[in-house]
Order: structure tokens, then sequence, then C-alpha cells
């Protein structure tokens, strides 16, 4: 499959190598691809995973390769939540190796490092992207430096650490961990293997979609997903895009972003109307995984959620916190981030008959 990197801002091309990871303009690069097309009658004979679907990823023509990483991840599964909402139904995304959805697109970037004949990685991370990356690089044999900022969960930390990677703790910001990272890139040359910046996370993530298309045999009304760096809201996104082009569905489902309230400049934005959120001085919270101040893909993001037609809501403390206890009464232990989404999904005014998939991206017990 032929494929480069094009600048969402200015629109230059480059060739997909172990150094690019953004523009000389300093805008945020995406993948272009040659048409993605996908047969469905071929899915019964793959196996139960999201590797069913890797003719739609930007590997080399047969490629193997994801086969060396590979831990089974994907096609989780599907559960109505309630029985009296039989129309909203949760995929439990962290029934993956390293308990978080992240792991969807760490396996893919990391095979796409391994492709690249890569043999260090770089991330920075709030926790469960850089677990997945820990791990997946580990299982390739690739060495795997991780920038965490102090102050992340302790069994985050320890999980990052059980997978061999040289844990980085930065003093700051998430936005300083991310600096940190980039600093360590430009001066070691290393590949930066970031689920915000590399755009071949997003390929991984976006078989949330493909998978919520096969089993419903359809597409949902709505998407309610948490959004910090945007990672499963832009995959899922692009996803549902993919199936549209080829004829598969009729609509890509309308999204609706929570954030924590605490940590919302995707949220001022969206009510401002405005293209690009602003950096904001956030407040701390519990939902980590979405604590994003200045999120560097918002101006995709924010796209993503006009252009079908969503919205963006917040939710506060005690209410992720009231909404991690009301899933855990349901059997699902959550992370406090995902019990953000549930909170949101609490909050939004919805119909009976409106079809709804909330993930829940992450274990509880990842969390404090």
């Amino acid at each position: 499959m032929s494929e480069y990197y094009v600048c969402h801002s200015c629109g230059t091309k480059y060739e997909i190598t172990e150094n690019v990871w953004k523009c000389k303009c300093g805008g945020m690069l995406d993948l272009l691809k040659q048409k993605v097309t996908l047969d469905p009658s071929k899915l019964s004979e793959r196996p139960p995973t999201m590797w069913r679907y890797v003719d739609t990823m930007a590997f080399e023509n047969d490629s193997t390769i994801w086969r060396k990483v590979t831990m089974g991840e994907g096609y989780t599964p599907l559960i109505v939540l309630d029985e009296t909402k039989p129309n909203t139904l949760v995929k439990v995304d962290y029934m993956m190796p390293t308990l978080s959805f992240k792991d969807r697109g760490a396996a893919v970037l990391i095979a796409k490092a391994k492709e690249l004949g890569v043999t260090r990685v770089i991330a920075d991370s709030s926790g469960n992207a850089g677990t997945a990356i820990a791990a997946y690089a580990k299982r390739a044999g690739i060495a795997c430096d991780i920038f965490l900022r102090e102050g992340t969960s302790p069994k985050k930390i320890a999980q990052v650490k059980a997978h061999g990677a040289n844990v980085r703790t930065v003093n700051g910001t998430r936005e300083d961990v991310a600096a940190a990272a980039q600093k360590a890139i430009n001066e070691e040359k290393h590949f930066y293997a970031s689920h915000v910046y590399n755009p071949f996370f997003y390929e991984g993530t976006k078989t949330y979609a493909y998978e919520i298309w096969e089993q419903m045999k359809s597409e949902p009304d709505t998407l309610i997903i948490p959004v910090g760096n945007g990672t499963l809201l832009l995959g899922a996104y692009y996803g549902f895009k993919e199936l549209l082009e080829n004829g598969l569905i009729k609509k890509v489902p309308k999204i609706v972003a929570i954030q924590a309230e605490n940590c919302a400049p995707l949220a001022k934005a969206f009510v401002n109307n405005e293209i690009e959120a602003e950096e904001i001085k956030g407040k701390e919270t519990l939902a980590e995984g979405i604590a994003i101040a200045a999120p560097a893909r918002s101006v995709q993001i924010l796209e993503a959620v006009r252009t079908t037609n969503g919205e963006i809501l917040t939710v506060n403390e005690e209410e992720i916190l009231q909404a991690r206890a009301a899933l855990a009464g349901k059997g699902f232990y959550v992370e406090i981030t995902t019990a953000a989404n549930y909170a949101g999904y609490l909050k939004y005014n919805h119909s009976l008959s409106e079809k709804i998939i909330i993930p829940l991206c992450g274990a509880g017990i990842k969390s404090n």
C-alpha cells in the first residue's frame, strides 16, 4: 500500500521514515493513502482480533509483520448496559492485554516501527498509552523510553516498568511531559512513538469503528467518547468514514465528546465556535487520561465533532465519582477517566430509540 504523511495545515507531503513526526511548519501530520477497500465476505476467515481488518491498514503489501507484535487485541464485547435501555451498549475495550483501548493504536504503531527497522522508541503519556507502547515494544524487541508526569498513578508506572521500559518522570504538566519527550527525540534521534503525533496510532484505534459495524451489522446513531488528545475519537471517526466510503454504512455516527469540567479546552472552543482550541490553565482532575490543556490535534477533533453534528459536554468531579460507582453497580469496574465518559452519557439528552455506544476505555485496577 502506497502512503505518505501530509500536513493538516499546509499540505506538505513527507515520505514515511523513522525520524519524521511533525511538519516543518509545525503542523500535525495525517496519513495519506490509497482508498481503503474492505471485502466483508473475507472477514469470516479472519481471526477474532482487530487484525481481521489489516487490509485497511497502511502496511506494505502482504506484510505479516503484525504477527510478531500482536497479543490478540481487539474484537472486544459489545454489551447492553441496562435492559431498561436496550439501545445503549457498552464496548468493553479494557478487555485488552494492557487493560485499555490504547492497545489498538500501540499494536499498529509498533508493528509499523518494526517494519521500518526501528530499534528504539520514545513516547510520552498520562499512563495508558505509555503502558501499551512499552508492552508492544518489548514484544517486538524494540528498546523503549516512556516519559510520564510525576504524580501519575503508581499502578500505571509499575505496569510500564514491568514491561521493561525506561521511565523518565517529569515534574510539571502533561504538556511539560510532551515537551520533554520531544526534546529528547530531537537530541537523540529516535522514533517518536506518539499516540498523538503519529498517524499510525489512529490506524489501530479506527478498528473500534470496524468492530462496532461488524458486531451491530450497521452503524449506531451516536458515539459517546471521552476526549483529551482525541486518539479514540479520531480513530472512530476515521474508521466510520472509511466504512461510509465503502458503502457499508449510510452515515457516520454523531460524536458526543466528553471532557472533565476542570480541564476542558475543547468544550470551550466548541461553544465559542473556534476552529482550534487555545491552551488553558487547567485544574487538577481525577480523570487524568483526558487532562490535556493543549490538545495538539484540536483542529481535527473539532472538525470531527462538528461534521457529525455532535457536541462536547463537560462533567464535574462529583459526577465522575458517582458515575464510577454506578458502573461498578452494573458489574463494570472502570478507571476514573472512563467514569467521566459515563457521567457525560448520563447528562446527554437522548431518545429511547437512539442507538448509542459507550466505550469502557480502561480497567479500574489501573486507577487509585
